[in-house]
């Protein structure tokens, strides 16, 4: 038998998707029986590196989700609407998907898994989050025996490679951005990567995975990149860190009530230690580390972008879902579906208990280090390191000082106390450290 494919978009994933269905041998056994239905586009008149034929290919989207000879829809062309849209009718035809949208499933994967449970149809989102690395099936199957209590990535590779560039060439943060876009590791407008956007999508994704619940995308605590410097850099390699955007989700306690679970997720800049996992994950890689018991610790890391990480991802499963109907045509695998319903608490910010990294400006007078202590002090902000460089700049005096691990709400307090010192200038960078 053969199974049939329509794919929504043919940008870059979706002709490399294509390339692959066109081009089985050596590769899984399955493929043969695979085959590219119809193929849907914006433009009929673009040229493109790959191979379709004029009866398959076609601008009229809706017709794709419709045809009762497609199997299972591939969309791959991005965006909220019309992709949300085409998902979910596609589901109401009883239709299987595949996709790669990490913005549509974090912002709208409650309604688009109800309407499949309905249905009885599969949507799976491997190439959703880091690419072609395997850890959303993982999550779902190679790891289910485990309790997780933690997940912590690095999941955007465009502020990767800024802050691989900056670390290594201690360039600034706009002009390495610039490189990027160059290079075509960063889109014209680069809100999504550098604001945290893109990483927070992916966090609500892989923590709902990791943690058994529905997670709310505006629950989740999100920072960007954008007030890294160069001497923060700098500062953090004298201090024995490294500054990576991190997508942070652990178990949490809530303070009502000892046995009441709650999930700390957050994304932000944080000052990772040289001799963590992660630490050394450079240019545009993704890499999350899982721990969980019984196994303990595991990483995966690889290309968390580009067409052949993601078509790699995508064809794989579509393999899964081919195997699936072939072995269990009349049942749903449930290792393969997302059947969570209740949505997670998320621990407010102001709850967290970790260390802080910040760099004060002052104006060059005796007893800033004393005002310092004593405003820390009172809000009970232990201090671990603190670094006072007697180099000065428009009468100005920096220091930077790391803390013990503290609760957000009491660094704040803190942190507000101190701005209003007299000997104060202005605190340009505040950044979390794992």
């Amino acid at each position: 038998m053969t199974y049939k494919v329509g794919i929504l978009g043919l940008g870059t994933v979706g002709m490399g998707v294509a390339k692959i269905l066109q081009d089985p041998l050596g590769r899984h056994p399955l493929l043969p029986e695979i085959e590219i239905g119809r193929v849907g586009v914006r433009s009929l008149n673009k040229q493109r590196d790959v191979a379709i034929a004029p009866t398959v290919i076609t601008d009229d989207l809706e017709a794709i989700v419709n045809d009762e000879t497609v199997d299972i829809v591939v969309e791959v062309m991005g965006g909220i609407e019309p992709a949300k849209s085409l998902i979910l009718k596609a589901i109401g035809n009883g239709k299987h998907i595949v996709t790669a949208n990490k913005a549509v499933i974090a912002r709208h994967g409650n309604e688009i898994f109800t309407a499949a449970k309905q249905k009885g149809v599969y949507v799976m989102l491997e190439a959703a989050a880091c690419g072609g690395i395997p850890v959303i099936q993982a999550l779902k199957q190679s790891l289910g025996a485990n309790r997780i209590s933690e997940l912590t990535g690095i999941v955007n590779g465009t502020t990767n490679y800024i802050l691989s560039r900056m670390y290594f060439e201690g360039a600034d943060f706009d002009a390495t951005l610039a490189e990027a876009q160059q290079l075509g590791y960063a889109e014209a407008d680069p809100t999504a990567d550098v604001d945290g956007y893109d990483a927070a999508d992916k966090m609500a994704i892989l923590a709902s995975l990791a943690f058994g619940d529905r997670v709310k995308l505006e629950d989740i605590y999100r920072e960007g990149i954008r007030s890294i410097t160069s001497a923060d850099i700098g500062y953090a390699k004298e201090l024995g860190f490294t500054i990576k955007l991190l997508g942070i989700a652990k178990r949490a306690k809530s303070k009502s009530n000892n046995n009441d679970s709650s999930l700390e997720i957050r994304v932000h800049p944080t000052l990772l230690p040289i001799q963590h996992p992660l630490a050394n994950i450079h240019g545009v890689t993704n890499a999350v580390r899982i721990e969980g018991d019984p196994i303990g610790e595991v990483v995966f890391s690889g290309p968390g972008a580009g067409s052949g990480a993601t078509a790699s991802a995508v064809v794989a499963d579509i393999i899964n879902v081919v195997a699936a109907l072939k072995s269990m045509p009349n049942q749903v695998n449930q290792l393969m579906g997302c059947s969570h319903e209740h949505y997670a608490k998320i621990a407010p910010i102001a709850d967290t208990v970790t260390q802080f990294y910040a760099r004060l400006l002052t104006h060059d007078k005796p007893g800033v280090i004393g005002d310092l202590g004593t405003a820390f002090g009172k809000h009970s902000v232990s201090l671990n390191a603190i670094l006072q460089k007697t180099t000065v700049h428009d009468g100005l005096a920096e220091i930077v000082v790391v803390t013990q691990r503290v609760s957000e709400c009491n660094f704040q307090k803190a942190i507000a106390a101190i701005r209003e010192l007299p000997t104060m200038h202005s605190i340009p960078t505040i950044l979390r450290v794992l």
